[in-house]
């Protein structure tokens, strides 16, 4: 007889998926942050880079990675994990994969507030605090449509989202059609969402409150896990859907508010993220909740690099938009012809 080969149990194959997508994942994040930091007019190698960073070697190049590049990558790893984490809890709690961070209106709401700042001439400075509010208000509207008897109506919920998106976007257009030209390209900047100008100021501002609601997000990933397996038999497991809901929704409001704060409205991160996270390591909200938070990092910061690949900076929210449509078609495609 020939000799017998051990076969790999289902858990031992799902845990190799687990630490080799971590790895990968890692190793790109920390390329391309290497990439981002290195990159510019003033071009580093990476000898120069690690002295810059230990805050040796010539001033100049000091100057630029700590006053400039750093923070500017900090910020987007910070927006990325954000919406990805953001994205990750609202497709798990609402069981619908085409879920994003601005399904409660987070963007609408974020939106008006800046764009009504911007009208009205207010410094920019408060600009990131008042669409933060914004957000987080607009979810809270949200939520209240969606309350149904002592639970929270997932249909409502959705519904609610769509209709204070359509309705607080009507009062978007009136206000910059009364707005003056300087007043529309500061407006248009922030909606298409930007990393140009950031620095220790935004980081300082939501990193504490981002990095804090991460941390509660991957918490809740046993609820969520709970949650997907149906209200009936979620709440024979001792699930509250109302309060879970309002607690996991809150948490993804917090980290999409965080995010716009900072760098303004980017859209497919959220959306994208999770989905190639569960095709690489499944559907366990345990590992898919910290994996988005890399990924989305990941996304971020070489959507960062690729913006200013160009003679002209583009917005980074026109790159992920540029980049995630096709993936977006091509996941679409894939469920249609069930690869």
């Amino acid at each position: 007889m020939g000799k017998r080969f051990p076969v790999l149990e289902p858990k031992k194959i799902v845990m190799s998926r687990v630490l080799l997508a971590t790895f990968l994942l890692s190793c790109l994040l920390l390329l391309t942050v290497g990439i981002s930091l290195s990159m510019g007019a003033v071009a580093m190698t990476p000898s120069e880079l690690w002295q810059a960073v230990r805050r040796q070697g010539e001033v100049l190049n000091q100057t630029i990675i700590w006053d400039l590049r750093l923070p500017r990558t900090l910020a987007a790893m910070l927006v990325g994990s954000a919406l990805g984490v953001s994205g990750a809890l609202l497709q798990g709690m609402l069981r619908n994969g085409l879920a994003d961070p601005f399904l409660l209106g987070i963007s609408a709401g974020a939106g008006l507030v800046a764009i009504a700042m911007f009208s009205l001439g207010a410094l920019q400075a408060y600009v990131p605090l008042a669409a933060w509010v914004g957000g987080l208000g607009t979810t809270v509207i949200v939520y209240f449509l969606a309350r149904k008897g002592d639970g929270i109506s997932v249909e409502r919920l959705i519904l609610g989202g769509v209709a204070v998106s359509s309705l607080f976007g009507a009062i978007q257009s009136v206000l910059l059609l009364l707005a003056e030209d300087g007043q529309i390209q500061a407006a248009l900047n922030w909606l298409i969402g930007s990393l140009n100008g950031r620095g220790w100021t935004e980081i300082q501002g939501a990193g504490l409150y981002i990095c804090g609601a991460v941390l509660a997000g991957c918490l809740l990933a046993r609820t969520v896990n709970l949650l997907n397996l149906g209200d009936e038999l979620a709440v024979s497991l001792g699930v509250s859907l109302g309060r879970s809901r309002i607690l996991i929704g809150g948490v993804a409001s917090l980290l999409a508010a965080g995010a716009v704060s900072i760098a303004g409205l980017i859209g497919f991160v959220g959306l994208i993220v999770p989905h190639v996270v569960r095709l690489l390591v499944g559907t366990d909200y345990r590992i898919v909740l910290p994996l988005s938070a890399i990924a989305g990092a990941l996304v971020l910061t070489f959507a960062d690099v690729v913006s200013r690949l160009t003679a002209v900076e583009l917005p980074v929210g026109a790159v992920t938009a540029l980049l995630g449509s096709p993936l977006f078609i091509w996941l679409l495609y894939r469920r249609q012809s069930g690869i």
